[in-house]
């Protein structure tokens, strides 16, 4: 089955189940390498009048060096059979293995943008605007004990939605 390119204004989804339950992968680089990794943290809407999405990585991830040199990324979503797939790409380091051969992923490309052909859905992005999560930013600070003892706080990201493919 192949993929249809949508509008992304027409999407429709629900980003609390595709993203917190379901997850994605979060996978960038270019046609001579790319990486790939689990995310359940992210967003989908509007900002400065264009469709976005965000997502959040952590300093230590692999793939975050692809993103920023790349500047561009795809999100990646699965039907639930995928989720051993994606619990492996969450798991282990592409600094270290070959996840994407190891989980019989095939790697496609979107003028450049990897994205896996297995996925039901695949947001391919470009980066507007990335910036570090501040221990000073946050209101309650249980949340930095809670999610960063190690003080390894996520970078944002907010992506231009240029293309949805869809099957």
């Amino acid at each position: 089955m192949s993929f249809t390119e949508v509008n992304p204004m027409e999407l429709e989804l629900a980003p609390f189940k595709k993203i917190g339950k379901e997850w994605m992968l979060v996978t960038a680089g270019n046609e001579e390498k790319c990486n790939t990794m689990t995310a359940s943290w992210g967003g989908i809407g509007i900002n400065w009048n264009s469709p976005v999405a965000t997502i959040y990585i952590r300093p230590q991830r692999y793939t975050k060096e692809f993103i920023d040199k790349e500047g561009k990324f795809s999100l990646c979503f699965f039907e639930e059979s995928y989720k051993e797939v994606l619990s492996l790409c969450g798991k282990v380091s592409g600094r270290d293995t070959d996840k994407i051969k190891e989980c019989n992923l095939t790697t496609n490309y979107y003028k450049g943008i990897p994205y896996f052909e297995e996925a039901s859905l695949v947001l391919i992005c470009s980066t507007l605007y990335q910036n570090t999560i501040s221990k000073e930013g946050f209101q309650d600070e249980k949340m930095i004990d809670t999610y960063y003892p190690d003080n390894d706080f996520h970078e944002m990201y907010i992506g231009k939605i240029e293309a949805v493919l869809k099957k």
